[in-house]
């Protein structure tokens, strides 16, 4: 565990003494919104805080692969031939350059996607990729080289876009992804650790430095933000933490252990990501939802999203933060101690459709508000550099309504 608690503090601390270097960095090149009458903040602020993330992430890395037994893991040839650390550091370099095209200059959604999708190929291209998939049953069913090339895609891309989606506010989606690394951090080690298979893997590691990026970041971006990661840095942990599941298949081997087992632990590889991202998962559907019921493109922004029901109801910026935080946390805990416990596999879809039904009801008020045309309407895309999704506009009719989402591939 001393090795996980190393790599997590080099990335933190690397993401935390970069931030400023890099605020001042994206302030001369002119990488901030200008300030509108709209607007919360009082001086410009930059978005690139995800160059600093990247830089946090190829340091932990740096350091993982020079430990003798996570070394060990993440040059194993079972997963990406064992070249890991160097899928990861060339995918979100293409990420995190899309990303800074995008904070900087603004990007077409559709190009953004490609870039994605790139990425997504380049962790493919390196056979970092999905391997099987479980089932209820305790078995497993192998993909062949064109289901693994596109599920692998799949989850990389609406990942990424979910992780978008939610960041919304200061602080938020920063801290619902390090939510997110801690529950898998969790389940990873716990899971392998019951079959006799340690405590070290290649998903623990991953995680781990995707902890200690959130944890140096979010000290700025807190409100009020002194920066906001940008596309930059939410397509970048939302690259991470996708391959954290990818490579659940190739570090626990379930083989001859599957019937010793509950089976409930057993499939959540797949199941556990859905389960700590129901909620940016569940605003991403919703919002596509929304806006073609509308009649507008599904990459439209409003100000429909659950942050900003949130918001209007009376919360402040950092109570609405603070409410996310929580309710991710305690849903991704009980998931994890049901899967540790061996708790019958009925109970996770029913704890899933509760939560889901939660959150359908706290975005109905506004969405049906919308449809009358006093709130949460679409509003029309936006034409030049996307604005961050930090507390970048005010809804005049929300009352602290702040962090007008910006536009990605599918995000708002």
């Amino acid at each position: 565990m001393r090795e996980y608690l190393l790599m997590a503090s080099v990335a933190a601390v690397v993401t935390y003494l970069l931030v400023p270097l890099v605020r001042v960095f994206a302030l001369r090149i002119g990488a901030a919104p200008e300030i509108r009458e709209r607007d919360v903040h009082t001086v410009r602020t930059p978005r690139l805080g995800g160059l600093a993330m990247y830089a946090g992430m190829l340091a932990g890395l740096f350091v993982a692969s020079r430990l003798d037994h996570i070394g060990e893991k993440l040059a194993d040839p079972r997963m990406g031939d064992g070249h890991t650390v160097i899928a990861l550091a060339l995918a979100g370099g293409v990420i995190v350059v899309i990303g800074f095209l995008d904070d900087w200059w603004g990007m077409d959604a559709f190009v953004k996607l490609g870039g994605q999708i790139a990425a997504a190929g380049l962790l493919v291209a390196f056979k970092l990729t999905l391997l099987w998939i479980p089932l209820p049953n305790g078995q497993t069913v192998s993909l062949d080289n064109t289901l693994t090339t596109i599920i692998t895609i799949m989850v990389v891309v609406v990942a990424i876009n979910a992780v978008n989606f939610v960041d919304g506010l200061d602080g938020l989606a920063a801290g619902i992804v390090c939510i997110a690394a801690m529950a898998t951090f969790a389940w990873t080690v716990a899971l392998t650790d019951s079959l006799d298979q340690g405590r070290l893997s290649i998903t623990a590691a991953i995680t781990a430095i995707l902890i200690g990026m959130c944890l140096g970041f979010l000290p700025h971006n807190f409100h009020p933000a002194k920066i906001f990661m940008g596309d930059t840095g939410a397509m970048l942990i939302g690259l991470v933490l996708a391959t954290s599941v990818v490579t659940v298949t190739g570090t626990v081997d379930y083989n001859g252990a599957a019937g010793d087992i509950n089976r409930f632990p057993v499939v959540l590889p797949i199941l556990l990501p859905l389960a700590v991202m129901v909620l940016p998962l569940a605003d991403l559907i919703m919002a596509v939802v929304r806006r073609t019921s509308y009649g507008k493109s599904p990459f439209a922004p409003d100000r429909g999203h659950l942050h900003h029901r949130l918001l209007q109801v009376g919360h402040s910026h950092r109570r609405t933060v603070l409410i996310m935080y929580a309710w991710t946390f305690l849903f991704a805990a009980t998931v994890v101690g049901l899967s540790v416990g061996g708790v019958p596999l009925i109970v996770f879809p029913v704890v899933v459709l509760l939560a889901l039904a939660v959150l359908v009801m706290m975005g109905l008020p506004l969405w049906r508000s919308g449809r009358g045309g006093r709130g949460g309407g679409v509003h029309a895309t936006r034409r030049g550099p996307a604005p961050d999704a930090g507390p970048a506009a005010e809804d005049p009719s929300v009352p602290g309504t702040a962090g007008a989402s910006h536009v990605t591939a599918t995000s708002g």
